[in-house]
């Protein structure tokens, strides 16, 4: 069976993160590497920066001096990576590197889950985790890609807006 793919973070000199995960891809091309590296990102948010009363647009990054690798661990392609200009080493213990869990992958934002939402704004869903555990309500919003719902729910007679995971919320049956 062939191994998966496991996502690394690569420790860079800061500033260098582009160049860095550049210089990996080309090195994976030059190497015909591409089944033990499959992606190399430089994780970034657009945020809006206000300078001299001018609102722009900026790509910052998420993880300055971090470059996300997804590769299979090998003495191959860990000298690879390794050794490319700007790479100071792996995230992990000593010189062992650690590849990220799950949750870590999904909480760092660096892959994009398809989330499916069976419900949508006006319909009428029961909350199944946390506090609000067993508590109907009516959607109000959903942002997918923040893995967001907002619900109405009535609490001691007041209606109250709640946010909560997209996970946290079932359609009433």
């Amino acid at each position: 069976m062939a191994e998966t793919p496991k996502w690394y973070v690569v420790h860079t000199y800061s500033g260098y993160e582009n160049k860095v995960a550049g210089s990996i891809q080309k090195a994976v091309e030059n190497r015909k590497m591409q089944e033990f590296i499959s992606e190399v990102q430089v994780p970034t948010e657009t945020v809006v920066e206000i300078k001299d009363n001018k609102k722009k647009e900026v790509e910052r990054k998420l993880y300055p001096g971090y470059v996300m690798v997804k590769m299979i661990m090998t003495d191959d392609s860990w000298y690879v990576v390794r050794n490319i200009r700007g790479v100071t080493g792996f995230v992990g213990p000593g010189s062992k590197p650690v590849p990220l869990t799950e949750d870590e992958v999904s909480r760092l934002g660096v892959e994009k889950r398809e989330v499916i939402v069976n419900f949508e704004v006006g319909d009428s869903v029961k909350v199944n985790d946390g506090y609000l555990d067993g508590f109907i309500g009516t959607v109000d919003s959903i942002e997918p890609d923040n893995d967001v719902v907002r619900v109405m729910v009535s609490m001691m007679g007041k209606d109250v807006l709640v946010e909560l995971g997209l996970a946290q919320v079932e359609t009433l049956d």
